[in-house]
């Protein structure tokens, strides 16, 4: 019997702390000021699978800069970057890519987060606004008319925004886009 109870035994999922931070990151990333056809002013990321993509790791790129700040967040951003790939998986698997390619996509997901995160960390520091600018555009799916200044606004604002919250706010998601 007692082999059948720890055979069955739920797990303990180490990242449920986290999964509150994971939905506000995408939560953020949906709202529609990011989005071209929404954006009062135009020149938005582009309202398509890739856009939606783009505008999930610019998101998550912004929190986990903010996490990087602190040590003692370092297992947080772990686990939220676990969420992301649980996340991708899935999307993935829904949109009907087969068992056997999953892990070669979800490996071009995290070389493409990886590439964005690095990129928007020097862009970020950068003294010249134009630098942050030059990122989206090399980065970001954007719609017709897209204009990187306008996307490059809304992530410095969440990035201040995020510089100016409490790890203990981080982790409970009370975070916002300005």
């Amino acid at each position: 019997m007692a082999f059948l109870s720890h055979l069955f035994k739920s797990r303990n999922d180490d990242r449920a702390p986290y999964r509150p931070l994971w939905h506000r990151i995408v939560e953020l990333a949906r709202d529609p000021r990011w989005f071209a056809p929404a954006a009062r002013d135009g020149g938005g990321i582009a309202d398509t699978v890739a856009g939606r993509f783009d505008t999930i790791t610019l998101v998550l790129c912004a929190a986990l800069l903010r996490m990087e700040r602190e040590p003692a967040l370092m297992t947080p951003s772990v686990r939220v970057t676990e969420l992301f790939v649980d996340d991708m998986d899935g999307q993935l698997r829904e949109s009907g890519v087969g068992d056997l390619v999953v892990g070669k996509h979800i490996g071009r997901l995290m070389s493409v987060l990886g590439g964005r995160l690095g990129a928007l960390r020097e862009a970020l520091a950068a003294a010249d606004p134009a630098a942050l600018e030059e990122a989206i555009a090399r980065n970001v799916t954007l719609g017709e008319d897209g204009r990187p200044a306008r996307i490059a606004a809304l992530l410095r604002g969440l990035a201040g925004s995020l510089a100016q919250v409490s790890a203990e706010d981080l982790l409970a998601a009370r975070i916002t886009l300005p």
